[in-house]
């Protein structure tokens, strides 16, 4: 059972889409996992959209890809390069350095690509790595 209105998405097709399709739906997996997490570690109501924003900022997403960039298979870290080169057509927000906003397109386009391909025991392996450090950091 997966979240998924149909089966998934053929590897090649999903490697042709446009890098910013597959971030905008990684953009809202990463979101769900983030505030899935927050969720089951039991934080209060008044904690939980605090903790799930320090984690879906672009600087901690850029981080979080730099935890896992070593453990990409040649596929991911192609979706991930061509993420993180990808032209948005804005600039990274006020707040946001711009290097980071490119990364965590590239972690974003990732995420997409997996979920779209089916690949979520692979999704999820990846995310919990790339929460290791930010775990135990806030505990």
């Amino acid at each position: 059972m997966t979240l998924r209105e149909s089966a998934p998405m053929e590897e090649a097709r999903a490697r042709m889409l446009n890098p910013l399709q597959l971030a905008y739906i990684g953009d809202v997996v990463w979101e769900l996992l983030v505030r899935s997490r927050v969720i089951y570690k039991g934080r209060s109501a008044r904690h939980v959209h605090k903790d799930a924003v320090a984690c879906v900022n672009a600087h901690a997403q850029a981080e979080a890809l730099r935890r896992i960039e070593c453990l990409l298979t040649d596929v991911e870290a192609d979706v991930a390069r061509r993420g993180r080169n990808a032209h948005a057509h804005h600039a990274a927000p006020k707040n946001q350095d711009a290097a980071d906003y490119r990364a965590a397109t590239a972690l974003e386009a990732l995420i997409g690509y997996l979920y779209l391909i089916g690949q979520e025991e692979r999704l999820l392996a990846l995310f919990t790595q790339s929460q290791e450090e930010t775990h135990h950091a806030q505990e």
